[in-house]
């Protein structure tokens, strides 16, 4: 086997290769672009992409894609070979107009009416901050990508802009407080990727999973994760060889893939990186999703990216760790040994407290989705009501300040294990917070309601521009102060005072923290439909387009396209559901009534004194729940149908929740009931035992 270190990064055009590659000139001129945000000169450009295509072709590679991330939830990619005629052969050719810019057709992808469907044409251009990577014989290379009049159409672009803005103000706020040395700022995430593994031949008999990515139907299994010895268990055999092969692939790409363990439900796993920037690690995770899925089937596997593909046991997340990092080295979320005398760490920690209060409806919307309806809430995911976990002893340094007392740090406990051969510790200041939807834990905000399939750079680059605001009215509010300490002083003050409310310390699952959130005044918006209808606020407009984020059209544009995506994915789903009950379910169940019925028959026949209560009673039972079945289904379908025929799509995704979303609901209960109730050898697929414990 390959040693690690050598594994790692072999498949990418990091700083590595480009510093043997490129002319010393090109190389620092890239790397300027790369690390400052510097325009880069095309004929650079040019340099780049013959470097970058002598060392693809050595590593395999016979094709170059520009590869983005568009309003689709998933990852896009066009291929073209670098042959060039030549005479009566071909050369292989790569120019620097080819690697800024691509031009896919656009007219497929969601653009929310934005532009009509016969104008096709779209573009795709570099970004050099993220690596060029190898993969399947082809040059991945991470872009861009806009319309052809120039509206936003993708998710790297808004949080590309948004990284920019955080620093800028970042960076003129340290300035401000004489930390003139700063010349950048990042944002930096590390997000926890949960994930399910089921047996493919299972898997291939479930039409649910194939269509809608989760279980539509399906009764409990008579174990789930209630003696929770699946969580940190000793993992499977067949498992390990995934996770080994996903750790290398992913090694390979250059992506920092760290942990790995068993998760709370049978057969969820989980696996954590190093921190990123904010963009590489959005492009990372899109990746690490498409590897998985890919590595899973040389195993016979099927990877599950879905929120919650199972009910009754934990869905899935994905814990979007979030700090903010200076070019000198300094982690601005720190507090140090003394947080109450550190003034830069509380005016941070001040401007996202602010942020979190103020944008508190964005930071649920960009976590909503249909999949992501089915955890918030539930005891494996935070609730909807957004709120701000400190630990309790950063908690009691804000209040002290809110009130004017004085605050003396504790020093960190030391445990005593009690035994000899057991080496003490020490003990951090607060413990976790599970139930917080936004943690912070030592130096970074743990957001841990995004859900297992989200595309990271929704909620990242509006973190980035709700703290880029208000560090901007800091600012504003401190650049004149002719006492800049004593100023410093208040305006934390003021901050935390005015924005206290959205810090909570206790339990979030409990219903006393919702009604007392809603006396706080804190918004609990349960589902998609009614977060969304949030989205165009004036004042969230009006944040987006001060930092020239997205514009208000790219907005309405994103607003119509995560509408008409619920929509559709309801549909398929009341669909499938429907198409499951009528040609699998209802016939199954009929034909176990018939053998119950001939098997009472027989009995009756052999000896009027023979006991035929039970087959009796089970098809009575199941011959009422089946009728009733069949009238839900029907039912179903003329929620869909009217659900469908909305045209206003705000309306038409409340339809598809209260009203379609409902009928589902029920439909399932009466059939996983009589599931329940059915012999193994009529079931019409496998169950969740089989796909819970089968690999």
């Amino acid at each position: 086997m390959t040693k690690v270190p050598e594994l790692f990064g072999s498949m990418v055009f990091g700083d590595k290769a480009m510093r043997e590659r490129l002319p010393k000139s090109t190389y620092k001129a890239l790397k300027k672009t790369i690390e400052n945000g510097e325009p880069l000169d095309e004929s650079v450009a040019n340099v780049v992409a013959n470097a970058m295509k002598d060392w693809a072709v050595e590593m395999g590679a016979t094709h170059y894609t520009h590869w983005f991330q568009p309003m689709t939830g998933v990852t896009a990619e066009k291929h073209d070979s670098f042959i060039q005629p030549n005479g009566d052969g071909v050369i292989m050719e790569f120019s620097g107009k080819e690697l800024i810019k691509g031009e896919p057709d656009a007219s497929s992808f969601p653009s929310g009416g934005i532009r009509a469907t016969f104008e096709a044409r779209g573009y795709t251009t570099w970004d050099p901050t993220s690596p060029a990577f190898v993969r399947d014989g082809s040059l991945y290379i991470p872009t861009a990508f806009c319309s052809y009049t120039g509206e936003v159409l993708d998710k790297k672009t808004p949080l590309l802009r948004s990284m920019e803005r955080l620093s800028a103000e970042a960076v003129r706020m340290l300035h401000l407080l004489g930390e003139t040395d700063v010349t950048r700022v990042a944002t930096t995430v590390g997000p926890e990727q949960e994930y399910f593994l089921i047996d493919k031949d299972l898997y291939e008999q479930r039409v649910d999973l194939k269509l809608c990515g989760r279980t539509l139907f399906g009764a409990k299994a008579p174990k789930g994760q209630e003696l929770e010895d699946h969580y940190f268990g000793s993992i499977k055999t067949r498992v390990a060889e995934y996770m080994r092969d996903l750790d290398e692939e992913l090694w390979k790409l250059g992506i920092l893939a760290k942990t790995k363990h068993n998760e709370v439900a049978p057969s969820q796993h989980e696996l954590a990186p190093i921190f990123s920037t904010s963009n590489i690690a959005t492009d990372h995770n899109e990746l690490t999703m498409e590897v998985m899925q890919k590595v899973a089937e040389r195993h016979n596997l099927v990877c599950l990216l879905h929120e919650k593909p199972f009910k009754g046991v934990n869905g899935s997340g994905k814990h979007n760790n979030w700090s903010i990092s200076t070019n000198t080295g300094d982690n601005l979320l720190s507090p140090g040994k003394n947080p109450e005398t550190n003034t830069r760490f509380l005016l941070f920690l001040a401007a996202v407290v602010s942020a979190v209060d103020e944008y508190q409806d964005l930071l649920r919307i960009t976590v909503a989705s249909a999949g992501n309806d089915h955890r918030l809430g539930a005891n494996e995911a935070p609730p909807a009501i957004i709120s701000m976990y400190l630990g309790d002893d950063l908690d009691a340094l804000v209040h002290s300040i809110i009130n004017g007392e004085d605050y003396h740090s504790h020093k960190a406990a030391r445990m005593q294990t009690g035994v000899d051969v057991l080496a003490d510790f020490k003990k951090d200041k607060s413990d976790r917070n599970r139930t917080s939807p936004f943690a912070f834990t030592g130096n970074k905000f743990e957001f841990r309601a995004l859900g297992s399939s989200l595309n990271i750079a929704c909620p990242n680059y509006m973190l980035n521009t709700m703290v880029a605001e208000e560090l901007s009215k800091f600012y504003e509010e401190l650049k004149d102060a002719e006492n800049l300490d004593e100023a410093l002083k208040a305006l934390i003050r003021k901050a935390l005072t005015e924005h206290q409310r959205i810090i909570f310390n206790g339990d979030n699952y409990s219903e006393e923290w919702v009604a007392e959130a809603e006396k706080r005044g804190l918004l609990n918006l349960k589902s998609l439909p009614e977060a969304l209808s949030h989205f165009m606020d004036e004042k969230n407009i009006a944040l987006f387009e001060k930092h020239n984020i997205i514009s208000r059209d790219e907005m309405r544009a994103r607003y119509e396209i995560d509408l008409e995506t619920y929509c559709k994915q309801l549909n398929i789903e009341a669909l499938t559901m429907a198409d499951m009950a009528t040609k699998d379910i209802l016939p199954s169940v009929s034909a176990y009534i018939r053998e119950l019925t001939d098997t009472a028959l027989a009995k009756k026949a052999l000896s009027e004194s023979l006991s035929v209560k039970f087959e009796l009673d089970l098809i009575n039972s199941l011959t009422e729940k089946q009728e009733k079945f069949a009238q839900l289904t029907d039912e179903l379908a003329e929620e869909t149908a009217k659900a469908a025929a909305i045209e206003d799509n705000l309306e038409k995704a409340f339809a598809y929740r209260n009203n379609v979303f409902a009928k589902m609901e029920e439909l399932r209960e009466l059939g996983d009931s009589m599931e329940a109730k059915t012999a193994a050898d009529f079931l019409p697929y496998p169950t969740y035992t089989d796909l819970l414990f089968g690999v």
